[in-house]
């Protein structure tokens, strides 16, 4: 008899190093570590807190994307393999940008609490600081393990940097430390994934300071970059009004009804990509034909099994805030069931970029972040004079949708 199997799977289980298994294994360790903390501490430390913690991150999230150089994902889907010299620019590019980052963020704390009411809790803005340095100076080797699609050893190093963050955050929160617990955790996870970044992976770039060498990424990364800056108003610009107008109360409500639709839906999808952007560059420079089968089929799974757990997580949602977070969180089961679509078309869509950027269209996926923002800039005045936050929910959703048709309509005629 002839053995039946779906074409993107092969008849035999595979574990070698490049296989989607690592991927899965990853996301589903590192997601449930981000769970178990978030919803842990959440519990404990109730809305206010988790609020406070929020706009700290989101200082870092807004420079991060502000200064995006674009350099990791140029080194994925160049055609020719970075040189030492290439990799030491990258370095040293991304370790200054990281230090900068954190200055900045450090002499704009004073400003940020009196702006989103955050009196007594500058120090939560000093500790996020540290955030982007870490990552500056992390070894640009991983994305060249990532180039070679070497899942395994990223999903040892994840899974490793989640479970000291959550530990470490639990530890804290359990001893009384409030919403420092959260950032003193993350801050332990970022450093023992700097760290094996260096001891780990190979090859290990020069150190010293240099900027010549990388000029041919450039051309892509700008694309890069110009999305993450529009990125940045889609993503942000909610938290940032909620937080000025209504401050960290209700800001930790609709962060964490977000954040449990995200760990639902999104992150899976944000994490296949990781697996999704690699595979469809390798192929499609094999085969063009066969790499945009192999989209096809992804597509298809990814819009058949949102759906279906979107259904159930609007069903649920009541019981599972109850049963989760406790009464404290009920008021954020409305924006919950907003933001499960909204995380569902946010997964198709992280399907639809890994595509694009592997076929080398990346300006595709930044034109339609624009027609978010357009979107959003005339939808959220009026959603939220006439119903408040949820409206606010509600042209993310509409904006999203705007996207994601966007992207699907250029892949159908570039086909």
């Amino acid at each position: 008899m002839r053995s039946v199997r779906l074409p993107f799977i092969p008849a035999r289980a595979r574990f070698e190093q490049d296989a989607a298994f690592w991927v899965l294994l990853q996301q589903v360790v590192v997601r449930g570590f981000v769970a178990v903390k978030f919803l842990a501490i959440g519990r404990i430390l109730g809305p206010e807190a988790i609020g406070a913690v929020s706009i700290a991150l989101l200082a870092v999230a807004i420079a991060e994307s502000l200064s995006d150089t674009g350099l990791a994902q140029a080194v994925v889907q160049h055609r020719e393999a970075p040189t030492q010299g290439e990799l030491g620019a990258v370095w040293s590019t991304l370790a200054m940008r990281g230090v900068l980052i954190g200055i900045l963020i450090a002499a704009l704390a004073p400003l940020m609490t009196s702006q989103f009411h955050m009196s007594g809790s500058i120090g939560l803005i000093f500790l996020a600081a540290i955030l982007p340095i870490l990552r500056g100076i992390a070894s640009p080797a991983y994305f060249v393990v990532t180039r070679q699609r070497g899942f395994q050893k990223l999903a040892g190093v994840e899974c490793s940097a989640s479970f000291t963050d959550c530990a470490v955050g639990l530890i804290c929160a359990l001893s009384g430390a409030g919403a420092y617990s959260v950032l003193i955790g993350l801050v332990a996870g970022e450093t023992l994934k700097t760290v094996l970044t260096w001891t780990r992976m190979s090859p290990r770039p020069p150190i010293g300071f240099r900027f010549k060498g990388i000029s041919h990424y450039v051309n892509f990364s700008r694309w890069i970059w110009a999305g993450s800056v529009v990125n940045l108003l889609l993503n942000q610009f909610d938290k940032v009004v909620v937080a000025k107008l209504l401050g960290p109360m209700q800001l930790g409500a609709y962060q964490m009804s977000s954040k449990l639709a995200q760990m639902l839906l999104a992150d899976a999808a944000i994490a296949m990509s990781q697996y999704l952007f690699p595979t469809f560059s390798e192929h499609h420079r094999r085969d063009t034909q066969a790499a945009r089968k192999m989209f096809r089929r992804w597509m298809t799974v990814a819009v058949v099994g949102l759906t279906v757990v979107v259904i159930v997580l609007r069903l649920i949602a009541e019981p599972l805030f109850s049963i989760v977070l406790g009464s404290a969180w009920l008021s954020a089961v409305q924006l919950f069931k907003i933001f499960v679509i909204n995380m569902a078309i946010g997964a198709l869509i992280a399907v639809l970029v890994s595509w694009l950027r592997a076929v080398g269209m990346p300006k595709v996926a930044t034109h339609a972040s624009i027609i978010q923002a357009v979107v959003l800039c005339v939808t959220v005045p009026i959603a939220t004079h006439m119903w408040g936050v949820t409206g606010i929910a509600w042209a993310m959703t509409v904006g999203l949708g705007s996207a994601a048709s966007w992207m699907l309509f250029c892949i159908v005629r570039e086909a």
